[in-house]
C-alpha cells in the first residue's frame, strides 16, 4: 500500500494559498482520476484507491499545517506503512514557482509541516515532492508571504507545477521512487 499526502490548511481562508499547494495537487490527483475524498479519519479527508493491483492512499490533513505528523502518524500506524510507503507533497520557498523536486529524505528545512511530520513518524527517510513556491520580495514575512495568494505571474507558474506534480504522483503509484525522481527531477 502508498499513501499520499497533500499538505495545507483547512478551510476557504486558506484554499488558494501558496502553503496549501500541497492540497491543489491533490485536489487535481483527485480531478483527474475522479476519486473523491469523502471519507473522514484521524482529523482529515481521505480516499483509498486501487491502482496497478495495489491499494493507494490519498490524504488531505485537516489538523492545519504544524500538526500534519499527527495525521500522517496515525495513518501510518493503521494502515501498517512503512516510511518509504508515504509521499508527502509541501511548497518549498527555496524553489522557484512552477519547479517541482522528489526527494527521498531529509530535514525539514525550516518548513514546520515537515519538522512536525518527522518529530511524530520518528524519521526523515519518507518520500518528498517538493514544490516550488518562491520566496517574498522586499519587506513581506515568510509568514504572510506562504499565507498569501499567488500573484498573476505565478498563477501561471502554479498551475504548470500542480500538473507536473500529480503526474508524478501518478507515476509514483506504478514505478519505483528512484525512477519517478530521475524521470521529474530533469525539468
Amino acid at each position: 500500500m502508498k499513501c499520499i499526502v497533500g499538505l495545507g490548511n483547512p478551510g476557504k481562508k486558506y484554499a488558494k494559498t501558496r502553503h496549501n499547494i500541497g492540497f491543489m495537487i491533490i485536489d487535481e490527483l483527485a480531478e483527474r482520476n475522479h476519486w473523491e475524498l469523502q471519507k473522514e479519519k484521524f482529523k482529515s479527508f481521505y480516499t483509498v484507491e486501487h491502482v496497478a493491483g495495489e491499494k493507494v492512499l490519498i490524504v488531505k490533513p485537516q489538523t492545519y499545517m504544524n500538526l500534519s505528523g499527527e495525521a500522517v502518524r496515525q495513518f501510518m500506524d493503521y494502515y501498517e506503512l512503512d516510511v518509504e510507503d508515504v509521499l508527502v507533497i509541501y511548497d518549498d520557498l527555496d524553489l522557484p514557482p512552477g519547479k517541482i523536486r522528489l526527494r527521498q529524505k531529509g530535514g525539514h528545512g525550516g518548513h514546520n509541516g515537515i519538522r512536525n511530520i518527522i518529530e511524530q513518524v520518528n524519521a526523515k527517510d519518507f518520500n518528498r515532492l517538493r514544490v516550488g513556491i518562491g520566496r517574498p520580495k522586499g519587506p513581506m514575512s515568510v509568514v504572510d508571504y506562504v499565507l498569501g495568494m499567488f500573484d498573476s505571474e505565478q498563477t501561471e507558474q502554479a498551475a504548470k507545477s500542480v500538473e507536473q506534480a500529480a503526474e508524478a504522483c501518478e507515476t509514483w503509484m506504478e514505478k519505483p521512487f528512484n525512477e519517478v525522481m530521475n524521470t521529474f527531477n530533469q525539468t
